[in-house]
C-alpha cells in the first residue's frame, strides 16, 4: 500500500486499510480528502484488492455503484491502467492510495506499514 509521500500517515491497521479501501474512510489525519486508485480487472493489485474486500468483480463494482447511487460516494475509485498512470497519481495527489507492487515503488510514494508490517516481512497481511 503506497500513499503520496507528504501524507503523514506512517502506519495503519488491517481495518483500517478495508474502511479506506471500501470507501467508508475518506478523510486522512488532517483532512486531506482520501483518493482510491486502482488497477483494472485482471491485475494482481485488483485481486488483493478483491481479497481485501472479501469480494468478487462484479460485487465490487455493484458496491460502488450503489455507494455513488446513494450519495454515499461522489464517484467510485480511479481506474487506471497502467503501473506508470498509478505511480503518477499517487505522486500528484496528496490524498492518493493504491495498493502496487512492491517493485514499482519509486520517489514521491511512501509504503505504510499494515499492522506494523512491510511488504515482505513475515506478517505482512497484503499478499
Amino acid at each position: 500500500m503506497v500513499v503520496n509521500q507528504d501524507n503523514p500517515v506512517e502506519k495503519i491497521s488491517y481495518s483500517d486499510l478495508r474502511k479506506i479501501f471500501a470507501g467508508e474512510r475518506r478523510t486522512w489525519a488532517g483532512g486531506t480528502v482520501v483518493r482510491l486508485v486502482v488497477r483494472p480487472p485482471g491485475t494482481r493489485e485488483r485481486e488483493a484488492l478483491l481479497r481485501l474486500l472479501q469480494l468478487d468483480e462484479t460485487d465490487y463494482e455493484q458496491y460502488w455503484t450503489a455507494k455513488v447511487y446513494r450519495g454515499e460516494a461522489q464517484f467510485p475509485p480511479v481506474v487506471l491502467s497502467s503501473g506508470g498512470m498509478t505511480r503518477e497519481a499517487i505522486v500528484t495527489y496528496p490524498g492518493a492510495v493504491a495498493l502496487i507492487e512492491a517493485n514499482e515503488v519509486k520517489r514521491g510514494m511512501k509504503v505504510l506499514k499494515i499492522d506494523s508490517h512491510l511488504p515482505g516481512e513475515s506478517g505482512y497481511p497484503l499478499h
